[in-house]
């Protein structure tokens, strides 16, 4: 991979984290906005529950993802961007552009998928 291709990636990368962040911290500042005081009824506060609850199992997400992101930002520094975790070949560009966080050639994800649906 080259220079130019590894620096558009980089930057790709880069915008996804900084637009999860920037989310993260935009719910943050609305959740604590958020008074049990201001609602009227249980209701409200049984939908406002929920929702919180929602908000943080998104953040679980967006914290595998951002680790994700923060993985292969440092593969782009260390050289080794684009291989395959598990047969080493490379992957494709195509598939990159598509993930760029991604870390496994689009035959070893079907393969590894394959697994988690035979195992459960």
């Amino acid at each position: 991979m080259n220079k130019a291709q590894l620096k558009k990636f980089k930057t790709m990368l880069e915008a996804k984290r900084d637009e999860i962040i920037k989310k993260a911290k935009q719910t943050l500042s609305e959740d604590m906005a958020l008074d049990a005081n201001d609602l009227p009824d249980e209701m409200d506060l049984a939908s406002s529950e929920y929702l919180q609850s929602f908000t943080f199992r998104l953040r679980g997400r967006e914290k595998v993802f951002l680790d994700k992101i923060h993985k292969a930002l440092i593969k782009i520094e260390d050289g080794s961007f684009g291989k395959c975790e598990e047969c080493e070949e490379e992957i494709s560009v195509k598939r990159l552009e598509a993930r760029p966080e991604t870390t496994l050639c689009i035959r070893c994800k079907e393969d590894q998928e394959r697994a988690e649906k035979d195992y459960g």
